[in-house]
């Protein structure tokens, strides 16, 4: 999944390395690595990002090093490379990369564009609008990125979407590892500090009381309750339910649901509000192992979040 242009990683590599050159597949044509839209980024002691590995990526790096020696202001360049021929590589298809020199200038220069950013594919000049035949072939490319008559065009990414996770106990910490380097911005919350692992690479706080950390959420942040205690876990569904939220899922099974349906409208919530509880979580036909059921929920957010994005783009385009 593509998810679009990361200003936000662009501006801080450009702040710490200085000049960096971001590598996107701007076309493709039949078996490739990755699809429109993919991208890395490429400076003098670095790089971040993969466009597919292997030789296509160790070439195009190397050209982005050559890149980066160049003087003046929107440098790019665009590369052809047949995967099978020039690369000795399996696949049989061809790539078409992008390579685009970003300094603080070019930094400045499109800091605040929304949704998207759409630019000439030619050397040195500056983004301006596109003529509008070309912008009405870029609007209608549903995936967010897409080149048309020497312009390019990409959906800016958007902020990632709050996860709030409520404990760290087996499966809490799987669900951390495998959500990790996903398009989620993770808050990991328990009752104590030493119930986290060593090494926590994710937003956390502990609470004696995790159901009073709920109100931090923002509106649209997914809630997922999987504590040591039914109590604490109660407390935190009721807590979330009370509020604007954009999904709750519970860990347990069809029984431990039906009870805490039953406290839960013991303690006023509706029929329309308690349907939006998600228990069990996960995919059984997985297995109940904390790394199956991390697979599971894991597999479930970025089909959710794929389905979001197509249906923001498929309004935008319209």
């Amino acid at each position: 999944m593509v998810e679009g242009f990361d200003f936000i990683e662009l501006s801080k590599a450009v702040a710490t390395n200085g000049p960096v050159v971001r590598i996107v597949v701007s076309g493709f044509q039949g078996s490739t690595p990755r699809e429109t839209g993919a991208s890395m980024l490429v400076w003098g002691a670095g790089q971040s990002g993969t466009i597919g590995g292997g030789a296509l990526e160790w070439q195009a790096a190397k050209a982005a090093r050559k890149m980066l020696g160049l003087s003046g202001e929107w440098r790019r360049s665009e590369l052809k490379m047949p995967l099978g021929p020039a690369l000795n590589q399996c696949c049989g298809g061809t790539v078409t990369l992008l390579l685009e020199r970003y300094a603080d200038f070019e930094i400045a220069t499109i800091k605040g564009a929304a949704p998207s950013f759409t630019r000439p594919k030619a050397d040195g000049i500056s983004p301006t609008p596109a003529p509008l035949q070309a912008s009405r072939l870029l609007r209608a490319e549903r995936s967010g990125a897409g080149s048309h008559a020497g312009w390019f065009r990409e959906s800016l990414k958007t902020k990632h979407a709050p996860l709030f996770l409520y404990g760290a106990g087996h499966v809490g910490c799987e669900i951390v590892r495998v959500l990790t380097g996903l398009p989620f911005d993770i808050t990991w919350i328990d009752t104590h500090k030493n119930r986290f692992p060593d090494a926590i690479p994710v937003a956390w706080q502990a609470n004696i009381n995790p159901a009073a950390l709920v109100a931090n959420a923002p509106d649209n942040a997914l809630h997922f309750v999987l504590t040591y205690s039914h109590a604490h876990d109660l407390e935190i569904c009721h807590q979330v339910l009370s509020q604007p939220f954009g999904h709750l899922g519970l860990i347990g099974s069809a029984s431990k649901k039906a009870r805490f349906l039953k406290r839960l409208r013991e303690l006023g919530h509706s029929e329309p509000t308690l349907n939006r509880l998600q228990c069990p979580i996960g995919d059984r036909s997985l297995g109940k192992t904390p790394q199956a059921i991390a697979i599971g929920l894991a597999y479930w957010l970025m089909q959710s979040n794929i389905k979001q994005q197509q249906e923001t783009t498929g309004r935008v385009s319209a």
